[in-house]
């Protein structure tokens, strides 16, 4: 910029504050861009901390889904054993009363006879 010497003073010092508004303007300008690239930088470290922390979850998720499906496997397969033990175990006492009466009428036939055999003497 050339200078002109016949520039009076107010015409130069209206020319050098819109200079210097032009100047905090800039400076203003920069110091924003500058903030809002740290907050970038920083939104960027915080997706990707929030991108690993969904990943663990995921992994978190799966893990207890293979346990969960573990356990009810092993439930099922608790109840079916159990569903055999009650079908056995019912057919074992069915069997035990069974003889249980067989046994009651054998011992009511051989008294009977005892008491016969008292009673009609020798």
């Amino acid at each position: 910029m050339s200078e002109r010497l016949d520039t009076s003073v107010a015409d130069a010092l209206r020319e050098w504050r819109t200079a210097e508004q032009a100047a905090a303007v800039a400076r203003r300008g920069r110091v924003a861009a500058q903030v809002a690239a740290e907050a970038a930088a920083e939104a960027a470290v915080a997706a990707a901390a929030t991108a690993e922390a969904a990943k663990r979850s995921l992994e978190a998720a799966t893990a207890a889904e293979a346990s969960a499906a573990k356990t009810a496997a092993s439930a099922k397969l608790a109840a079916l054993t159990s569903d055999a033990d009650l079908a056995e175990t019912s057919s074992e006492e069915s069997m035990a009363a069974v003889s249980e009466a067989e046994a009651k009428a054998r011992y009511r036939a051989a008294s009977d006879r005892a008491t016969r055999s008292t009673d009609e003497g020798p």
